[in-house]
């Protein structure tokens, strides 16, 4: 089982696809990764020797954000925006789309559901 960055990757998928259940990496950057180590995006995660995980997870480790340390990136900057005031930190706040969508209708993902204003129909 190939264990990278605290992810257990699928065993009989392609490694091309397997490395992108790993939180950070998507196709393109799994791509340059295989590229890198020079491992066959054909092979199944399964028939990868320890030699080609060993070389996957040091590239991975060195020159990537993955995982914790890119979800904690991330919500520092969501953070930052916030403590300044900026017009996306303020949206933020508030839970409403932040790059300019309608929200007049739609934005029910980020808003959640409707939230009803009268009293309940009565039959």
């Amino acid at each position: 089982m190939a264990r990278i960055a605290g992810v257990d990757l699928p065993r009989e998928k392609r490694v091309e696809i397997g490395l992108t259940y790993i939180y950070g990496i998507g196709l393109y950057s799994s791509q340059q990764i295989l590229a890198k180590t020079g491992v066959s995006p054909d092979t199944r995660v399964n028939k990868l020797t320890d030699e080609e995980i060993a070389k996957l997870r040091a590239i991975i480790e060195n020159e990537y954000n993955v995982e914790g340390t890119l979800r904690g990136q991330i919500s520092m900057n969501i953070k930052r925006l916030i403590d300044i005031g900026s017009y996306r930190g303020l949206r933020h706040r508030r839970g409403l789309p932040l790059r300019g969508q309608r929200t007049k209708t739609n934005a029910r993902t980020r808003k959640g559901p409707k939230k009803s204003i009268g009293g309940l129909n009565k039959k």
